[in-house]
Order: C-alpha cells, then structure tokens, then sequence
C-alpha cells in the first residue's frame, strides 16, 4: 500500500513537470514571436548626419505594433563625457490610415532631434563629432492582444557608417 501511494506520488509530480514543461515552452514561443521592429537609416545625402531619417519596420508575419512610440537615443560620444541622452523621436510618419500603428510589414519613418543637443551648428556638421557618437532606438507599444501591457524594446547600437556613400547609420559592426 505504501508502495502504491509512493507511486501514486511519483506519478503526480511528474504529470506537475510536464505540465510546468508545457507552460513554460508556450510561454518561451509567445515571446519569441512578439512583434520586435527593425530599424535602417535612410541615405544622407545633405546636411548634418544628426538629421538623419530612420525608418521602423514591423517584421512580424503575425502580429501589428499598436500604439507605437519611438525615442532616440545618443548612448555616448567618444572621449566627450557626455551621458546617455533620450530624447522623443519628431516627424513620426506611419501608413495612411494608421494611427501609431504598424500592421506585419508595414514601415513608419522618423527623425531623431539629435542636433538640438549639440547646439552650435559648427559643431554639427563636425564628423568627427559624428563618427564618434553611437545612437540607439527606444520603442514602445502594446502587447497584441492585452492592450493594458507595455511592451518596450531597444534597438542595437547604431554608428554612422563612412564607407557607404552617401553615408548612413548602419548597426555596429561588433554590435
């Protein structure tokens, strides 16, 4: 009899495993397949790489971004000091007829503010300046199917990439 019920338990905890298993890998998938922009940089072809245009991209096959919102993020400029600044993204342009929304493939273009931060206009269109710096993207927007949970995503890092003409911000080759 004690064996029976030594069994009986046994047979319990592994069912609760299993079922945890389960859980747990549904759980694992659902997060996989959460929409996750894309970023690239449009061409600069005149003025300050601060300026540039950027476009978000919704990658999923599946799933829209509601309620959209980009930042930007100059992370640092090289042997400046300068802290991580965030600053809200301008010119946010989605599809005719979405509003902060991006259904699967669809784009949106924006533009980071950056040279608000720097101020003099010398300063600018320094690429020295420029090619030091290293900017990040911040999105946020709403969990498909329970809008009353956030979702938030960091880009990763981006660089001004001289070697394409005209040059662009690419992400970071190491990044």
């Amino acid at each position: 009899m004690m064996a029976r019920s030594g069994a009986q338990s046994l047979q319990s905890l592994i069912v609760f495993l299993a079922v945890l298993v389960v859980v747990a890998g549904a759980g694992i998938g659902a997060w996989a397949i959460r929409p996750v922009p894309g970023y690239a940089s449009e061409e600069q072809k005149a003025g300050s790489p601060f300026d540039a245009t950027f476009t978000a991209e919704n990658p999923s096959p599946w799933f829209a971004m509601k309620g959209l919102k980009f930042a930007c993020v100059l992370d640092h400029v090289r042997a400046s000091g300068r802290e991580p600044t965030l600053i809200e993204a301008t010119d946010v342009r989605f599809p005719d007829g979405s509003a902060s929304e991006l259904k699967p493939g669809e784009s949106a273009t924006f533009r980071c503010p950056f040279r608000a931060l720097f101020g003099l206009p010398p300063l600018n269109e320094d690429y020295g300046v420029v090619q030091r710096s290293q900017i990040y993207f911040h999105a946020s927007y709403d969990l498909p199917f329970v809008g009353v949970i956030r979702l938030s995503d960091n880009s990763v890092p981006f660089v001004l990439n001289t070697r394409l003409l005209p040059p662009r911000w690419t992400s970071r080759p190491d990044g």
